[in-house]
């Protein structure tokens, strides 16, 4: 697992997942997005393997003074190889498990759980700020 930061750009991986198990899952470090609106974040799933294998990925705001997070948005349960993009902006038409009508906390992170009976999976996930 590696783990970025966003750069102004918006074009890097903020996680890569290669896990074997839900121990393995990784969650991103706090960013900081109070100079944005919402976030586009890509899933891009290119192996997943295993009995009944999923990953979900959730984004999460956080309440700066008491250091608590709060769910903004979770993702299906993913169990096949592919991109999902979840989206977080004021305005946008709510639909479950893929688009929030929502803003964004100053600060988030992103979260990300696997299920199953010896899963595997391999994914990127990639945050465009906006």
């Amino acid at each position: 697992m590696s783990r970025t930061m966003p750069s102004k750009s918006n074009a890097q991986a903020l996680l890569t997942l290669t896990a074997a198990n839900a121990a393995a899952a990784p969650t991103s470090q706090d960013i900081d997005v109070s100079n944005y609106g919402g976030i586009l974040l890509y899933i891009n799933i290119t192996a997943i393997s295993g009995t009944s294998p999923t990953l979900t990925v959730t984004i999460q705001g956080k309440d700066d003074v008491s250091g608590q997070y709060h769910t903004i948005l979770a993702s299906a349960a993913l169990t096949a190889t592919g991109m999902t993009v979840l989206r977080v902006y004021p305005g946008l038409t709510a639909a479950a498990n893929l688009t929030a009508n929502d803003v964004l906390a100053k600060t988030i992170r992103i979260t990300t759980a696997i299920g199953g009976t010896t899963p595997a999976v391999t994914a990127t996930i990639s945050p465009v700020l906006v």
